[in-house]
């Protein structure tokens, strides 16, 4: 039964996706034509020279969405990752009809109603599935279109997994119990009773009649694994394997589908894809674009080092990046010549004699930092990140700070989030991962410009920069 509501409610989504592209593609049309938000140059087009392409864009949007999944069950998965793969399908479905009417038609489209069609799809697309997708969750919350889940194993994998199910109950999944080994004398798991022993599962199965059994052992029990699925190779419903592996993935696990393989990567980057070029690309703009504008104001603070103090203006130093490689990070010079000569490499607290009178300034005011434009510039840095740290900290943070090393998953930056949380200087280093990591698990590109923005009103001044 619940197979047939999944096709019913694939079936519906289908539907709406079809209702938006055709309708986002003649609204394009009529938005250009009829609201010329931009000034007609070429003349007007008739409407049936766009309306024609209607059913090819339907095919075409169809076609793609299914080929990346976008219609597949998707219970566990969360709404910013839906948005992600609704976009990312979208986004590729308009590079193929470009690469269509380019290549298959004389008649050249306009360039704009390509641009609003992306936008109103965009747009249209994610809206509806949202509102579908709230729709369904309440459906469920009320006791309809629900699967029945069977957990075989015990410990803390599958109690972990149970809590999670309870804590989303939109998801419409709802456990009967578990199975566990035969020498198990757990009675119980997340407050869900036992069904039985793995000798048992056939008979369970045929008794309670659940839509999806998960697997998840714990490490001492996966020589049984063979077992199990030799006793369930037979049964129709859906197995899902949860690996003991929480513990270790401090930023999350993914499982790739390498040519039939299954591979589970741990702690991988969450910067890859799209997400990555959008990164560089504003990366560059705005780097490029500050480097120019800030000009006159670079002279000024050069000019002002070479008058107060002897020395370079610029100062450069070893820092730590992107997967532990080193590179030289830009600043201001707002220390003494030589300064750690006799101390050696030291953090800069509020009194430091090492400080130019000039120094204390730029480095209150964070204009020290403006000189690593150039790094984010070349690519060494972005310009949301955590802060990058020196080789010779690093090696006795990594081994004093557990998950230290993980903050370098991602390229280092001028600005971050623990930085417009207060947490910079000589802080608390434990609190500062923290929101380091927090900004490696949920790096989404609104959540750079949100770090962005907060820092111009509160990134550059603070009272721990000394």
């Amino acid at each position: 039964m619940l197979k047939r509501y999944h096709h019913i409610v694939g079936g519906i989504f289908r539907l709406v996706d079809a209702c938006v592209i055709g309708l986002a593609w003649l609204g394009a049309y009529w938005i250009r034509f009829h609201i010329p938000l931009v000034e007609v140059t070429r003349g007007f087009p008739p409407f049936s020279k766009y309306s024609a392409l209607t059913p090819l864009v339907v095919i075409l949007w169809y076609t793609v969405f299914s080929s990346l999944k976008v219609y597949h069950s998707q219970r566990m998965l969360r709404r910013t990752h839906e948005v992600q793969l609704l976009l990312k399908a979208h986004f590729t479905a308009i590079l193929g009809f470009i690469a269509l009417t380019y290549l298959f038609s004389e008649y050249r489209y306009s360039r704009v109603v390509m641009f609003y069609f992306g936008l109103l799809g965009a747009i249209g697309i994610v809206s509806f599935r949202l509102l579908l997708r709230n729709t369904l969750r309440s459906v469920r919350r009320r006791g309809f279109n629900l699967r029945y889940v069977i957990g075989i194993g015990e410990g803390a994998a599958l109690e972990t997994l149970f809590k999670r199910i309870e804590r989303f109950p939109e998801l419409g999944l709802r456990v009967k119990g578990f199975i566990s080994h035969e020498n198990s004398n757990t009675i119980s798991v997340a407050e869900k009773p036992k069904l039985g022993h793995f000798n048992e599962v056939h008979s369970i199965i045929q008794k309670h009649r659940p839509d999806q059994i998960l697997i998840a052992l714990p490490r001492h029990q996966y020589s049984d694994l063979d077992r199990l699925f030799s006793l369930l190779k037979d049964e129709t419903i859906d197995i899902q394997l949860v690996p003991d592996i929480h513990e270790y993935t401090t930023l999350g696990c993914e499982v790739e589908d390498f040519d039939g393989l299954p591979i589970v990567k741990i702690n991988d980057s969450p910067l890859n894809g799209w997400g990555s070029i959008a990164k560089r690309v504003t990366d560059l703009i705005i780097s490029g674009i500050a480097l120019i504008l800030l000009l006159p104001l670079f002279l000024v603070i050069s000019v002002a080092i070479r008058l107060s103090s002897k020395g370079p203006i610029f100062y450069s130093q070893e820092r730590m990046g992107l997967d532990g490689q080193t590179f030289k990070i830009l600043k201001f010079r707002s220390m003494k010549v030589d300064a750690e000569s006799k101390t050696g490499a030291v953090w800069a607290n509020q009194n430091d004699d090492r400080k130019t009178g000039l120094g204390s300034f730029l480095r209150s005011t964070s204009l020290d930092e403006l000189p690593q434009l150039w790094n984010v510039l070349v690519g060494e840095m972005s310009l949301v990140g955590p802060r990058p740290e020196r080789p010779v900290f690093v090696q006795k943070f990594r081994q004093e700070i557990p998950h230290y090393m993980l903050r370098h998953k991602v390229k280092a930056g001028i600005t971050g989030w623990a930085q417009v949380n207060g947490w910079r200087g000589n802080t608390s280093l434990e609190r500062r991962i923290e929101c380091d990591l927090y900004y490696i698990r949920n790096w989404s590109y609104l959540l750079d410009l949100k770090i962005l923005v907060s820092t111009l009103w509160k990134g550059f001044i603070n009272k721990n920069a000394y």
